[in-house]
């Protein structure tokens, strides 16, 4: 069974620990709607929990069903954080064409959200679910 709120790897609460407040609270929840969407989606398996350039990071390692997730935050980004997605990848092009009225992005690689706004289940959710199941979606399509 995959668990929906996973103790953090100290390394990884570590890093959480430098962010401020109001950012390290938005981004563990969508730390949490990793695990929940992982576990509520066919053929993901587990998740493994890793630092990737010093940042969160979230592999479907055991499965490779998908494409690793990234949180991050810099003090250049003041109010902001970004959820980060292989650049080499079709996400925030389809994210952009689904949930551009929703969403704010950074090029091909990261949805962009400020602190002050509310985490909106709907459209994070699918893109997270897209996101952790994008290889063995291309791998069918193929």
């Amino acid at each position: 069974m995959v668990t929906t709120d996973p103790s953090q790897p100290p390394e990884v609460a570590d890093v959480f620990d430098t962010y401020p407040p109001p950012i390290r609270s938005k981004l563990l929840a969508i730390r949490h709607l990793i695990f929940k969407s992982a576990a509520a989606t066919k053929g993901v398996g587990p998740i493994s929990e890793t630092l990737k350039w010093g940042e969160p990071a979230y592999l479907t390692q055991e499965t490779k069903a998908g494409s690793t997730i990234r949180l991050g935050w810099k003090p250049s980004m003041a109010d902001s954080f970004a959820i980060y997605f292989n650049c080499q990848t079709s996400l925030i092009e389809t994210f952009r064409r689904l949930f551009s009225d929703r969403l704010s992005f950074e090029g091909n690689r990261a949805i962009i959200i400020k602190a002050s706004d509310d985490l909106d289940e709907m459209p994070l959710g699918p893109c997270i679910e897209m996101a952790l199941s994008y290889h063995r979606t291309k791998r069918k399509r193929a």
